[in-house]
């Protein structure tokens, strides 16, 4: 038995207003249409969820809805967990070694740097600065994500929109 992490970057955000949090920036134009093509992506790779976690902030939650609808995952089950906006690696590791076993497939929606650190900590791979809407697909030969620690996933893929050919 195995597990697999999608660890997703939000998509691109617009330039915070005068005024304005950075938890409340919304997606620009482009971040919309690549937040559909990534969850196109997963359609077309036939890809389940078991959960999709999210961070709160705006950008990261339209995101995740994104692709959600693209995949008919319901959007209501779209669990948002605050520790993830402005995590430490520390955090997003504690946040996936509390998931659920009976879960094998999971996505988790993110922030920069936080999220591009996680996927090299956890592979050991060179992954460097994850693009926005930036996916690394990671498996893990265990049955508890409790076992998921520094080094014992497999880096499948690093996908981006740029590379999508729709």
């Amino acid at each position: 038995m195995s597990k697999t992490l999608f660890l997703l970057r939000h998509a691109r955000a617009s330039d915070r207003l005068i005024g304005q949090k950075d938890f409340d920036r919304e997606l620009d134009s482009i971040g919309l249409q690549n937040s559909t093509r990534m969850g196109i992506n997963f359609s077309h790779k036939a890809v389940h969820f078991d959960m999709i976690m999210s961070s709160p902030a705006m950008r990261a939650k339209q995101t995740a809805s994104l692709v959600s609808e693209q995949i008919k995952y319901d959007t209501k089950k779209i669990h948002l967990n605050e520790e993830i906006y402005e995590a430490s690696v520390r955090t997003l590791l504690q946040v996936i070694n509390r998931l659920k076993d009976e879960w094998t497939t999971v996505l988790i929606v993110a922030h920069n740097p936080s999220i591009s650190y996680l996927a090299e900590y956890l592979t050991g791979s060179e992954i460097g600065d994850m693009t926005t809407c930036g996916v690394c697909h990671l498996e893990f030969e265990t049955e508890s994500w409790a076992e998921v620690s520094e080094g014992t996933g497999e880096l499948i893929t690093y996908e981006y929109p740029d590379l999508l050919n729709f």
